[in-house]
């Protein structure tokens, strides 16, 4: 009875308010509430629930993890034994997660929206982890490179450009746009079955038809589950459900995220002209270590000159940017030099000098071919500071990688026809280790006039006596025997270290790899 009378006073108040807007007496509408209360109980029901969907619309969370557990549809299938064994490894390397989730704080509220955007399950915001620990400079011996780990191929199929000065594969924003596209397109190929997609993902779409088909041919299922694939593909959809699991309950498995707002981190700029990114941080009061952070698709010290021009700008600093930007006339944003082109110069060849391609050179000074001539000035973009300072460009990545080496250090300069594996071979060291030291890949090219290092323990021979290894420069008057002689090895040594014939001819300035004994003359 109670409940009736609060109903219709609710009511009363509702219509009466009502009734005020159409200028109707307020006991004509407790009348009409009472009459309508009394009508049927099961009306009560309905009113109280109409009330009670009358609230404020849930507010977004203020975490990004929430927001990731919010969007989690998959199935993440804890009691199979591989997914067991990842939240296990997870949840026990706590370190671990606490890194990778600190190192994404710059690229997951972007990837979630893109996501969003895309229909893709919210899941697929940790594949960085396993594809990459979200690292975007991430490179594997498969040519792969991202942090969403697009091989070259892939890549431009999706549209990410890849040259001299720029990397789509690596740039954030076209990476994650691309890698949405491609969990799209093998959505459609296999009927919304996300499981599958990220097996086609590692493995390739081919990979998994195939798998596909031969259970089919057996009577056998065609889940992820059911299928015979590579044991890194067995691996890697585990891995992903994992991950999903240990976030969705970081409490319960105490696992330490990393604090990051559910707001954006960046703003994109177009700048709408190459720029130097020591002068881009400078006008956005960044490091450039942090400028390269967020825009790793870029390999040198400046902008493509071709476009994109865009640049990722901490949010914090991007009104900053752009104030300064536009003060600054497009032809300062890069550093010029005049150099006088001297008698046996080329394109190429100042080009490498000063660290930009031939085409930059060509339009910067209106060349519709490569000939030059000596005494002509040319105007040459240059980095307007050291090397050093583009911490993040391929050369001082490459720098750092070949200096990360253990054991003696040895360099060899490709010529042409080379391989990596024949050097690799002559230098006596494993195909994936001189890639490694590198920057490479396996199935990279090689540029004549490339240096590589190499890194060796050393050689015992049979006397217990210590080896090292020697890249020896041919002298005028050199001969096998000579050189033979000069180190105390054999003639069909150095052959076989260098893969040359015994009646090679050697060149003055050649380059030949030796294993001298330590007490040996060099």
């Amino acid at each position: 009875m109670v409940y009736k009378k609060f109903a219709v006073a609710l009511l009363a108040a509702a219509v009466g308010a009502c009734a005020q807007l159409d200028h109707a007496p307020q006991s004509a509408s407790v009348s009409q509430a009472e009459s309508e209360v009394d009508s049927t109980d099961g009306d009560l029901i309905a009113i109280s629930q109409n009330i009670m969907d009358v609230s404020e619309p849930a507010l977004p969370p203020n975490d990004i993890w929430q927001r990731l557990r919010q969007g989690f549809t998959l199935d993440r299938e804890t009691e199979r034994p591989k997914v067991k064994d990842y939240v296990n490894y997870f949840s026990s390397n706590q370190g671990y997660m606490a890194r990778v989730t600190e190192r994404s704080r710059r690229y997951i509220f972007h990837v979630a929206e893109q996501l969003e955007q895309s229909n893709i399950p919210m899941e697929f915001a940790l594949l960085p982890i396993v594809e990459s620990a979200y690292d975007p400079f991430a490179y594997s011996h498969a040519q792969a490179s991202g942090m969403w780990q697009f091989i070259p191929a892939t890549g431009r199929s999706f549209g990410l450009n890849q040259n001299w000065w720029y990397d789509g594969r690596r740039d954030v924003v076209e990476s994650t746009r691309a890698a949405s596209e491609y969990f799209n397109y093998l959505s459609a190929k296999f009927d919304g079955d996300w499981l599958l997609v990220l097996a086609a993902y590692n493995a390739g779409e081919g990979t998994v038809r195939r798998a596909m088909e031969r259970n089919r041919r057996r009577g056998k299922g065609t889940s992820f589950w059911d299928l015979k694939l590579p044991r890194e593909t067995q691996r890697y959809v585990p891995q992903l459900l994992a991950l999903a699991e240990v976030v969705a309950h970081s409490d319960h498995y105490r696992v330490p995220l990393h604090d990051v707002g559910n707001t954006p981190y960046y703003t994109a700029v177009d700048v709408g002209s190459q720029i130097d990114l020591a002068q881009a941080a400078e006008l956005a009061g960044v490091e450039i270590e942090e400028l390269y952070l967020l825009n790793p698709g870029y390999n040198r010290w400046a902008t493509d000159p071709n476009g994109s021009h865009r640049l990722l700008i901490p949010n914090d600093k991007s009104a900053r940017f752009i104030a300064a930007l536009e003060k600054l006339p497009a032809d300062q944003r890069v550093s010029w030099q005049r150099y006088k082109v001297a008698r046996g110069d080329s394109l190429s060849v100042i080009a490498r000098r000063y660290e930009t391609t031939v085409s930059a050179i060509q339009q910067t000074n209106k060349l519709r071919g490569s000939s030059i001539r000596a005494g002509q000035t040319l105007l040459i973009p240059s980095a307007s500071g050291p090397s050093a300072q583009y911490a993040y460009s391929i050369d001082q990545r490459v720098q750092r990688r070949q200096s990360s080496g253990k054991g003696e250090k040895s360099s060899y300069t490709v010529r042409p026809g080379d391989t990596l594996w024949g050097i690799a071979r002559s230098l006596d060291v494993k195909v994936r280790e001189l890639a490694s030291w590198n920057s490479m890949a396996p199935g990279d090219t090689l540029r004549p006039g490339r240096k590589l290092v190499a890194y060796s323990k050393g050689n015992s021979d049979d006397r217990g006596r210590t080896t090292r290894k020697v890249s020896y420069r041919v002298r005028n008057g050199d001969s096998l025997y000579r050189i033979a002689r000069k180190f105390s090895i054999d003639i069909g040594d150095i052959v076989r270290w260098n893969k040359i014939s015994k009646n090679s001819y050697l060149q003055p300035g050649q380059r030949l790899t030796l294993f001298v004994d330590s007490a040996s003359s060099g």
